[in-house]
């Protein structure tokens, strides 16, 4: 009886402890992602921002950093975890807002689907199937000043150059093109719908393509 007695408040103090551990690691990632939203708000409504992207990745690994010093400095002798669980919880922490940092404002500063979605909202619900062509072209483009915010974020990732106005790929420029063109032909899907068809168009989009515009430097 004695032994089961001992056994039993054993389990007990080992869920409590536990417990006691999960809570602390919930504080961890709680105080991480709180703090990474804050850098993030400040971050992107008062300082200089040259790639979103690229900002938001600088601010998780402030957040990392402010977090791994509070927990150094003052949670350490709080908290029930260990150095080990700890930086566990940090590293889970800091994947939730790397992901945030990839997902939604580079998402949202980006894609063209968000875009046709805000300009529907914008054009009271609807707009003309037959007109979205021509609705990108005088108006997406220059809405978000496309080019010349692609050009920057090519410019600060240096994959580009720009001299006497002439925009020539770097060495890096070259080799991220060509592993995206090799990703592009051999993994994207082959049978994707495009408006009720299943086609591989976009696996090679220069395929049928000819020059409309004279781009030669000159």
């Amino acid at each position: 009886m004695t032994s089961n007695v001992v056994r039993a408040r054993s389990l007990r103090g080992r869920g409590a402890d536990l417990g006691a551990r999960l809570v602390s690691g919930a504080v961890l990632v709680g105080l991480l992602l709180v703090v990474f939203m804050a850098v993030h708000i400040v971050h992107f409504r008062f300082f200089p921002v040259r790639v979103v992207a690229y900002a938001a990745l600088l601010d998780v690994g402030i957040a990392l950093v402010l977090s791994a010093a509070a927990w150094l400095l003052w949670l350490r002798r709080r908290l029930r975890t260990d150095g080990l669980e700890s930086a566990l919880f940090l590293a889970i922490a800091t994947l939730v807002a790397t992901l945030y940092a990839i997902m939604v404002p580079t998402v949202i500063d980006r894609s063209l689907s968000i875009y046709i979605l805000e300009k529907l909202l914008q054009r009271g619900g609807a707009i003309r199937e037959g007109a979205f062509e021509e609705l990108l072209v005088r108006e997406f483009f220059p809405e978000h000043q496309l080019v010349a915010v692609r050009l920057t974020e090519q410019l600060n990732s240096g994959t580009i150059t720009i001299s006497d106005g002439c925009v020539r790929l770097t060495r890096r420029g070259e080799t991220t093109a060509t592993w995206t063109r090799r990703y592009r032909t051999t993994l994207l899907p082959r049978h994707r719908e495009i408006m009720g068809r299943f086609s591989d168009d976009l696996t090679d989009p220069f395929r049928h393509s000819t020059p409309q515009v004279d781009h030669r430097c000159q």
